[in-house]
């Protein structure tokens, strides 16, 4: 009984880092990558860098976005979620 004592602080330490770091982050990759899943042509989105565009060609892993100075290609993990869903919301 007194072994458990001394290990319960950490145990309930590991209990709370899993639900308010852990937990919430793996949350977030899941909610990105089925953003990124369910893009097509014609999307508008906003890159994590901020360059604003309407997506023109998909491919496994690139996009090609067109913007007002001509077409770009690249990884699908750059398009920002939370920006492109509040472009969006407009």
């Amino acid at each position: 009984m007194a072994q458990i004592q001394q290990f319960l602080p950490f145990i309930l330490m590991f209990v709370v880092i899993y639900f308010f770091m852990i937990r919430p982050q793996q949350k977030r990759a899941k909610d990105e990558k089925k953003f990124e899943a369910e893009l097509k042509v014609g999307d508008k989105i906003v890159t994590k860098s901020g360059i604003h565009g309407k997506i023109a060609e998909l491919a496994d892993t690139t996009i090609v976005i067109e913007t007002m100075s001509g077409k770009l290609k690249m990884e699908r993990s750059a398009i920002s979620m939370e920006m492109s869903a509040a472009l969006a919301k407009k």
